[in-house]
């Protein structure tokens, strides 16, 4: 999964404002939810440096669970997946310019190993693009290439009303346009969406219950990926353990 690019609904209702709402969206700049987002989800500002292990088990219809435990330190510029699926255990290791693999406790993988399991260190790159972008929102989008939209919206979204960010990234970036859904009163990102063409309603968006925290920073513990389109259930991925390391 390409990211921002690649990134695995759209029913809005017209909806009465509960009371209680805290924080009008007219009163907010795009930059400044931000900013109090990031606030709930990293208070110490601990992203940038994070070390630690996640284990996140996916779960897709009419397929095995698959496992990948990561491990990240960003001062190092480390970063490994060990994933297992039907079997097989892959493991890859990003470390600074130098990447690994090994397939089942050896190095020596033959190419139609490698072919038919999608081995290589491109994937092994896209791996650690798509996990540090998931984990690491919302701090992830105050990265270079992020375009904010100003404008932040009210929208009902399953029921529920949140302050939603807009969001795109210059085009060596990315190309797909993102929508960031927040509780308008603790700011805790719940829901995201992203279309690679919004008229034709493609894409998908990711629903995001309960959380764990690492380090400080809270984590979604379930994502639900599902289709704009037609609300298809993708599938779900769990963080089923996870700590931060020394």
């Amino acid at each position: 999964m390409p990211i921002p690019k690649v990134l695995l609904w759209v029913l809005l209702t017209v909806f009465v404002l509960p009371l209680g709402f805290s924080v009008s969206a007219q009163e907010l700049t795009g930059n400044a939810l931000l900013v109090k987002a990031i606030q709930y989800h990293d208070p110490n500002k601990n992203w940038s440096s994070f070390k630690g292990a996640l284990t996140i088990t996916m779960a897709t219809p009419n397929s095995s669970d698959r496992s990948t435990k990561i491990q990240i330190d960003f001062p190092a510029q480390f970063f490994s997946s060990t994933v297992q699926k039907d079997g097989n255990t892959i493991i890859s290791t990003l470390d600074k310019e130098d990447c690994t693999q090994m397939l089942n406790g050896s190095a020596e993988i033959p190419k139609a190993a490698r072919d038919s399991l999608r081995i290589s260190c491109d994937r092994a790159k896209m791996t650690q693009d798509y996990y540090t972008y998931l984990y690491g929102l919302p701090m992830k989008l105050k990265d270079a290439g992020t375009n904010i939209y100003e404008t932040v919206q009210k929208k009902a979204f399953k029921g529920k009303e949140y302050l939603v960010l807009k969001v795109d990234y210059k085009e060596a970036v990315g190309k797909d346009t993102w929508y960031f859904y927040f509780d308008p009163k603790t700011y805790a990102l719940e829901v995201y969406q992203f279309y690679h063409d919004e008229s034709k309603n493609d894409g998908e968006y990711i629903l995001l219950t309960e959380t764990m925290e690492v380090n400080d920073i809270k984590m979604p513990k379930i994502r639900a990926w599902y289709y704009n389109k037609d609300n298809a259930y993708l599938g779900t991925d769990t963080l089923s353990e996870a700590e931060g390391l020394e």
